[in-house]
Parts: C-alpha cells; structure tokens; sequence
C-alpha cells in the first residue's frame, strides 16, 4: 500500500486524550499541553490500519490561551488592552484558543498532513482568533502553509551578543543547530580565542540559575545553542465568519456601561 493512497483515505474526525497519549513520544516537548478544549485526529479506515499497523496518523490539540503573551498585542492591534484583568482574560478565554499540539507519525511526516489538520480544523473552533507558538516554526513553517501569520519576537541583547562572538571565532549563525558541529570548532580554537569565547559563554549562563556554573563540553554547548536556538515564534489566524475588531468593540462598550 502505497502512502500517498493511503493520504487520500484518512479523515479528520473529533478525537480524545487517549489519541493523543498514542502519538505524545513523537513531539519535541516533554511538557504536557493545556487543558483540552477540543481534539482532532488524522484516522484512515480499519484496512490502513491493519496494513501499517496505526489508525491514529496524526492529532491536533485546541487549549485555552496563555493569559499575557506580549505579540498577541502587536497581532490583534492591542484589541485586548484597555480593560481590568478580569475583562482582558474574560475576553481573551472567549474569542482566542490556542493550537498547543500538533503531532503526525513520523511515517506521515512531509506530506503536508500537519497543516491539514490545522487549517481544516481551525473554523470548527467557532471562535474569532486561533492562536499557536512554536520553537521550531523556522524549521517546519506549517502553521504559515495553513493560513497563519507568523510574529516573531526579537532575540535577547544576550543572545546576539553571544551570536556575534561566536561569530568572531569562526562559528557562523547557521551553524548553531549542530552542538556537535560546534562543539568540534570550540575545540580547536587557539588560547585567546578560547579563552574570549569562554568569558561569553559564562557572561551569557549568569541569569540561568544553575546553568551558570556548568563544565565547559559538549552537554554546555548543547544547553547554550538550545537557548540561542529557541526563539519562539507567535502565530495568529482570524476566522473569516467573525469581525474580530467588531466584538472588541462592542465588548468595549458593554464594559463601558457597567463601569457607570
């Protein structure tokens, strides 16, 4: 059975926890999402299953949204600001939800099924804004294929500024995804220049607790370049059957009324 036949056969149908526990191991997070408000899952027919020995191809998980997310501001042009906290989340848990999972078996992978199942799930939501932030948005843009816009924060001053040392010695912006690259070039790098790059790294660890007194070797280099790495990437959807700046207002105004 080929798998691009087998693609045409699978569905997208409401799922649960127990779908998603089947495909968890396969994410890159270890932390578990928030609480559920709706689940999806990519299923093919009882005779898939029995010939790639799965029914359950991919999941998707909507959560309620994170109360305080600075891009959300930029993205919505500050629709959520002006109210007291209690208004601002009130309003924020009734017209946002949040795309906390995203999972394909890694057999299914690059075959455009993990922005399938965001973009078609996206309007049985109901609500006027999807929302999602991914750490390795740059590597597998998705949630971009499948309608979302995508923010991106700046980096930490602390970050460029080890990016820049690292660069003096020889180590380029795009090499900084292979620790063991990396770790092979700290290696060989004469005593001045060992000893600057050390004095970064170690200016950089100061505000990571623990972190900070870690041996210099390969488990630090793949701690430092997993931070310098990590720079999550918001991503926002406007669900075409709402006006979104419409209900803001109006939520405005009967804010308005019951402060007077």
């Amino acid at each position: 059975m080929q798998i691009c036949s087998v693609c045409k056969r699978l569905q997208i149908v409401p799922g649960g926890l127990d779908d998603y526990k089947r495909l968890a191991h396969y994410h890159y997070r270890d932390s578990k999402p928030g609480p559920a408000t709706a689940i999806f899952t990519l299923k093919g027919d009882s005779r898939m299953a029995r010939a790639l020995h799965t029914k359950t191809v991919g999941v998707i998980i909507y959560s309620t949204p994170h109360p305080r997310l600075q891009l959300r501001h930029v993205a919505t042009d500050n629709f959520f600001v002006g109210f007291d906290t209690g208004t601002q989340l009130a309003l924020i848990n009734k017209n946002v939800r949040c795309i906390s999972r995203v999972i394909i078996e890694p057999r299914f992978r690059g075959l455009g099924l993990a922005s399938r199942l965001v973009r078609e799930t996206m309007p049985e939501m109901n609500v006027p804004i999807i929302e999602a932030i991914a750490v390795m948005g740059l590597v597998n843009p998705f949630f971009e294929r499948a309608g979302m816009k995508a923010y991106r924060a700046k980096p930490l001053a602390s970050s460029v500024q080890l990016i820049e040392a690292l660069d003096l010695v020889g180590i380029k912006n795009v090499e900084l995804i292979d620790a063991n690259k990396v770790q092979r070039k700290l290696d060989r790098l004469v005593a001045h220049k060992a000893r600057f790059i050390e004095l970064e790294i170690r200016r950089f660890l100061k505000s990571h607790g623990r972190r900070r007194d870690m041996q210099a070797g390969h488990e630090r280099t793949r701690y430092v370049l997993s931070k310098l790495t990590a720079r999550p990437i918001y991503y926002i959807w406007f669900n075409p059957k709402f006006d979104a700046a419409c209900s803001i207002a109006n939520a405005r105004r009967e804010s308005r009324k019951e402060d007077h």
